[in-house]
Parts: C-alpha cells; sequence; structure tokens
C-alpha cells in the first residue's frame, strides 16, 4: 500500500560539502531556535553558530558561502546528526534546501527523521565521499545525482554505490515515506476496522 506522498526516485543538483566527524543537530540548530509551533523557518538557522560568532558577526562556513547557494545534495563525513533525536535537525537542512544527505555514516534516529519528511540519507565509503567532496570544493557547479531505484551516484562518467536501509529506500520509491499521510489515505480502511473492535464500540461486535 502506497501513500498520497511523491515518491521520491531521483536527485540531482549541485552540493554543499560540511566535513568533520561527530556533527551533532545541537550543531546542525541550536536548541533555542526550537521554541516554534511550526518548523517554517529553521532553514536560516541551520549550524547558526557555526556561521555567527556571539555577536551576530559571520564566520566562514559553507552553508554562508556564495559558492554552495542553491545545492540540495549535503556531503557529510561520519555520525552525522548525532546527539538528541530532534526531528527539527533534518528539517532545518531540508528548509535550507537539501534534498538528499550522503555521507559515511549517520546517527540511526537522524537518518529515520530524514525519511520521514522524503530525504533520502545515503551512505558511502569514506573515499568516496573524500573524491566527492574534492570535485564539489574544485567546481561548485558540480552536478551530483542520485539514483534510488538502482542504489547509485553519478557525477559525470563516474558512478558510485550506495547504502541505505531497505526499508526506507523502499518507502521513499513508494511514496510512502510519511506515515502519517499513509494513515489518512485509508481511512475508510480505518473505520471499517474499528466498527470490528469490541473494545470501540462497547464491546457489540459490528
Amino acid at each position: 500500500m502506497s501513500g498520497i506522498n511523491e515518491a521520491v526516485k531521483q536527485i540531482t543538483g549541485s552540493a554543499v560539502p560540511v566535513p568533520g566527524n561527530d556533527i551533532d543537530t545541537d550543531q546542525i540548530i541550536p536548541a533555542r531556535f526550537m521554541k516554534v509551533v511550526t518548523f517554517e523557518g529553521l532553514g536560516e538557522y541551520a549550524f547558526y553558530d557555526l556561521r555567527f560568532d556571539p555577536s551576530g558577526a559571520a564566520k566562514p562556513h559553507p552553508f554562508s558561502d556564495d559558492r554552495y547557494r542553491g545545492a540540495s545534495v549535503l556531503l557529510v563525513n561520519s555520525n552525522f546528526g548525532c546527539g538528541s533525536s530532534r526531528e527539527h535537525a533534518p528539517q532545518a537542512l531540508m528548509r535550507w534546501g537539501i534534498k538528499v544527505v550522503i555521507g559515511e555514516s549517520f546517527a540511526e534516529i537522524f537518518a529515520g527523521n530524514c525519511t520521514a519528511m522524503g530525504v533520502p540519507a545515503v551512505t558511502v565509503a569514506p573515499e568516496v565521499v573524500r573524491e566527492l567532496i574534492a570535485a564539489v570544493e574544485a567546481d561548485p557547479t558540480t552536478q551530483i545525482s542520485v539514483d534510488l531505484p538502482r542504489s547509485r551516484i553519478g557525477v559525470g562518467a563516474t558512478g558510485y554505490d550506495f547504502q541505505m536501509p531497505p526499508a526506507y529506500r523502499s518507502a521513499l520509491i513508494a511514496g510512502s515515506w510519511d506515515s502519517t499521510s499513509v494513515l489518512l489515505s485509508n481511512l475508510a480502511g480505518i473505520d471499517a476496522t474499528t466498527k470490528r473492535l469490541p473494545y470501540l464500540n462497547g464491546f457489540r461486535v459490528a
């Protein structure tokens, strides 16, 4: 059964590299910016404390670098998204413009939160990340393509295999990555089931 989400099969775009191991969710979005009712506007706070000093003066960071403006592919190293389980972290990245994250490894909850909003988090070998970052730093207009059905990353004529949990990959390809939307798309079935449950009907069987 598929939901009402848009299927995610192929993503192509320029990339922004954010190198470094163990970049946690507090670095991705500091906790003080999470006091919101909705996720709208979180993109401007992505990596905020790494981009600005306490006085608000800008510091060098890829997310503030005009060369990477408009990037939709994020390149990272190992254990990205560790720390707290806040879903605000992938929300901030997505609302900044990120549509796919390529890295050596991810915190499990972070990868799951990414999948739940239609953003693939795919893993490749460390040497592949190094090659991709080097290519993008040399030419920020480099286009990277991520093909989920083929589990393949393409950069020009060069291709790389990637890995991700089969359940995540299948959900993205099928368009069933948002469990709430899947649930809402089958309201008739839910209603029929509730009518058959005795404890929801005064213990009377329909």
